[in-house]
């Protein structure tokens, strides 16, 4: 029906085979390109020249940028992003942009320009966690943050945490990252011990949120719920798991979004421990969705 890939990416110029994808408007190019992801773009990027001055557009990249993009730049110095076209700006946001002392990073979502959140461990209170005989930190590169916190043992526990900031409209998924069980790497391998993993199959773990304007989820789940675990498969013992507290939706990015979260197991009739803390993430949840599949609901 017509010439092949090969004769296409050829010009028209000193060939009888008719027009090619070089003999495309570099504008036209760029108003297809608003319709694909950034991965799509780079790689179209490597077709000929038109391909690649519509690939470097600002008015292609700045379409893939949330609309409140200046609000993470300005968690960075100045000296960072002045200058730079909208391509290197989406760039420089998509790796981890540190606020809040390191406590906090955001980055956008490199298929869809989305903003996402990770809240460390040491950036919520967390009951006793100055207290040797209950909680330590461990320093290990399984975490964005490089440390998570491990509990021993304790009787009462709860973990809270809040954020401001602008994130831009749209639906949100807030998860608590936990592990049971205390891991290691022995001779290159990574091993786990359960010593002090107990009392995570008595009573749930009840997960929370809300906002400042009304919004609240709430959940209740048993972390070392074994029964659960011959019935889906799960192994809980031993890995990362996202245990999500629920949804919240943002209509603007003005004012900013103020979200408060916690989980606790208070019930003082028996102790716990054996768990580690990572982090809480707040993802979109267009992307939570398609995201990995250790993500209990």
């Amino acid at each position: 029906m017509g010439a092949s890939l090969s004769n296409l990416t050829e010009g028209a110029s000193g060939s009888a085979m008719g027009p090619g994808l070089g003999d495309i408007p570099e504008s036209c190019v760029a108003c297809v390109f608003l319709y694909l992801t950034p991965p799509e773009i780079c790689n179209l990027a490597r077709l000929n020249r038109a391909f690649r001055g519509a690939a470097s557009s600002d008015s292609v990249w700045e379409k893939k940028l949330p609309p409140n993009y200046q609000d993470l730049l300005d968690l960075l110095p100045p000296e960072r992003y002045q200058n730079l076209s909208k391509k290197d700006i989406f760039a420089l946001l998509s790796r981890p942009v540190p606020f809040d002392d390191g406590n906090k990073v955001v980055w956008l979502d490199r298929m869809t320009g989305m903003v996402c959140m990770a809240i460390s461990a040491k950036g919520m209170l967390v009951t006793g966690i100055d207290d040797r005989r209950y909680w330590s930190w461990i320093p290990t590169e399984e975490s964005r943050f490089n440390v998570v916190a491990y509990l021993q043992q304790i009787w009462w526990f709860e973990v809270d945490g809040v954020v401001k900031f602008p994130f831009p409209a749209g639906v949100y998924t807030l998860s608590f990252r936990l592990h049971l069980g205390k891991f290691s790497k022995r001779l290159g391998r990574r091993v786990c011990s359960f010593e002090h993993t107990h009392g995570w199959a008595i009573k749930p773990v009840r997960f929370e949120l809300s906002t400042a304007d009304g919004h609240q989820a709430s959940c209740e789940c048993c972390l070392d719920d074994t029964e659960q675990d011959e019935v889906t498969g799960n192994h809980k013992r031993g890995c990362w798991i996202e245990y999500k507290v629920g949804e919240f939706i943002v209509t603007d990015s003005e004012p900013a979004t103020e979200v408060r979260f916690s989980m606790k197991q208070i019930d003082c009739t028996h102790s716990k421990g054996g768990l580690c803390v990572d982090s809480v993430f707040i993802i979109p949840s267009d992307i939570q969705k398609r995201k990995r599949r250790g993500v209990l609901k």
